[in-house]
């Protein structure tokens, strides 16, 4: 009969358990210098070694040819503990065995006399589960139990254990084995089954054992099972039904670029191949942890990632994308996953997320708009504040001017950018209509400088034949400042009056009674963050 990896390779031996050197050196030194103490206590996370080590020191105490600490598991009480039939060691699971009652009886049967070995040993597993009555049952014995009699007990949530039972027991506290820990011992395991493991495989089913060597061994036997061949990285996603760090990375560059097609379009694809969504959405959200771990520690930080994604890939996302992004996308993320327990369509939740994290003008919550405006903010600072401008049209053909009557002037100064603004000439509704006009053939951000109030970047002014676009900036200046962009307003602005004018953008900013024009436009951003969209 075939016997699962986890079981066949359960370490036999202290020297066999992976990383747990200094719980298992503790124990060693404990049996050879004979300072056992009458009770312990093993805490850590699930597959970590407490129940393997805990049958391995059932077995040490009781062995009649000890080496080093460790049980020789040749003698007649070492296969007789490994094979289930020696009636003074018992295992003891608390989940199922947790009422006062059972402790009662467990309390009687302790106080005789081991039959078979030296030691009487219970091994109480998941001892957290016991109730308080059945806790307060154990107490006694625990505190000064016979001189035959160990205890061990072992639990995943320290937390419920009563503090009586913790103060009577040795600690020990068994931490989660490290990524390298797991593959080296997956190597060692697929070795000896003849399964062709390469290191990639193996490495991701590190990450995805989270610290538990059982889980990775079940993982391995279930790949394993299921093909045939070299065991790959990509053949291990695909057994999985896991979406795999090369899509989790591109799907996350396309939220960064905003880009709702491609992200619809891939995850369809990944959806109709079979890949789990609350997998997809989980990688997904260890993946906006990392960014945000590099955003915070920098490069001191890769050491923590999780390996979702490259670190070459990790790190350039992380650039893209500002930390008010990334809180917004764990909160979405994680939202989304907890609701599946209760969903009737998770498609159409998974969709409605990615939806969602491309485009966070869709919400008006705070974390939306704050994510909107940490990243204008940092693509300012940056930099890198960048504007998708319209392609470029080519040039109307101008027909012979018509004799049309002059056009009223906003000022009789000549068009000099200090003169002193004389705006009652202008035609009533000129700016507002032209704003609205020029707004419809652009994109972000330039869609939010034309804007029509009083407070918007740029302001429009009638100057005989040519219009002032006045910028409350050097950076807005340089941003309109362009053929195209001065062509467009020409053409709207023309259509509007009804013969050729000239355009021209001016910087604002070089009046002294306006030195504080970034400020203006961050508050301009905050105030309208609505109609302003970043597009890299």
């Amino acid at each position: 009969m075939y016997q699962a990896l986890y079981r066949k390779y359960r370490p036999q031996t202290f020297d066999d358990v992976s990383g747990q050197l200094a719980v298992t050196q503790t124990l060693k030194t404990q049996l050879m210098s004979g300072h056992l103490s009458h009770a312990y206590l093993f805490t850590g996370s699930r597959g970590t070694g407490k129940t393997s080590c805990a049958k391995i020191l059932a077995k040490a105490v009781n062995c009649e040819n000890p080496q080093d600490g460790n049980p020789c598991n040749c003698c007649k009480a070492c296969q007789a503990i490994d094979s289930g039939s020696c009636m003074d060691v018992l295992e003891i699971d608390a989940a199922s065995n947790n009422g006062v009652d059972n402790v009662r009886d467990l309390r009687d049967d302790a106080i005789y006399s081991p039959s078979q070995v030296k030691m009487r040993v219970y091994i109480i597993d998941e001892v957290h589960m016991l109730s308080i009555s059945a806790f307060n049952a154990l107490l006694k014995i625990i505190e000064e139990p016979p001189e035959h009699l160990l205890f061990i007990l072992a639990t995943t949530e320290l937390h419920k254990v009563p503090a009586t039972i913790l103060s009577r027991c040795q600690r020990f506290s068994f931490r989660r084995i490290s990524q390298e820990d797991i593959a080296a011992r997956l190597q060692y395991v697929a070795y000896q089954e003849n399964i062709d493991l390469d290191d990639g495989a193996a490495k991701v089913l590190a990450r995805l054992a989270d610290g538990g060597m059982r889980d990775g061994l079940s993982l391995l036997d279930q790949c394993a099972s299921a093909t045939t061949g070299e065991l790959t990285a990509e053949r291990v996603y695909a057994c999985l039904g896991i979406a795999g760090e090369q899509k989790c990375a591109e799907l996350m560059g396309c939220i960064a670029n905003r880009d709702t097609k491609t992200v619809l379009t891939l995850f369809n694809r990944l959806y109709a191949e079979g890949k789990d969504l609350a997998a997809l959405l989980d990688e997904l959200a260890c993946l906006v942890r990392d960014l945000m771990v590099l955003k915070t520690a920098g490069n001191s930080g890769v050491a923590m990632l999780s390996g979702v994604a490259t670190d070459r890939e990790a790190t350039e996302l992380a650039q893209r994308l500002s930390s008010g992004e990334l809180i917004r996308m764990m909160g979405l993320l994680q939202q989304t996953i907890a609701g599946f327990s209760r969903s009737g369509s998770r498609r159409m939740d998974a969709e409605l997320c990615l939806l969602t994290l491309c485009q966070p003008e869709l919400s008006m919550d705070p974390e939306s708009l704050n994510a909107r405006l940490t990243r204008l903010e940092e693509q300012i600072k940056s930099g890198s504040f960048a504007a998708a401008l319209p392609a470029s049209r080519p040039a109307p053909v101008e027909e012979p001017e018509e004799e049309l009557p002059p056009l009223p002037d906003d000022m009789d100064a000549p068009p000099e950018f200090d003169a002193p603004p004389v705006q009652e000439d202008t035609p009533v509704g000129f700016w507002t209509d032209l704003a609205s006009a020029i707004r419809r053939e652009l994109k972000p951000p330039l869609l939010g400088f034309f804007a029509s109030t009083p407070n918007a970047p740029i302001q429009g002014v009638l100057q005989g034949n040519q219009v002032i676009l006045k910028c409350s900036t050097k950076f807005i200046q340089e941003m309109v400042d362009k053929p195209a962009v001065l062509e467009m307003v020409a053409r709207k602005a023309a259509a509007q009056l009804g013969r050729p004018v000239q355009v021209k953008a001016v910087d604002q900013s070089a009046r002294p009674d306006n030195n504080q024009n970034m400020e203006r436009l961050l508050d301009f951003g905050r105030a309208h963050s609505d109609i302003i969209k970043i597009k890299e």
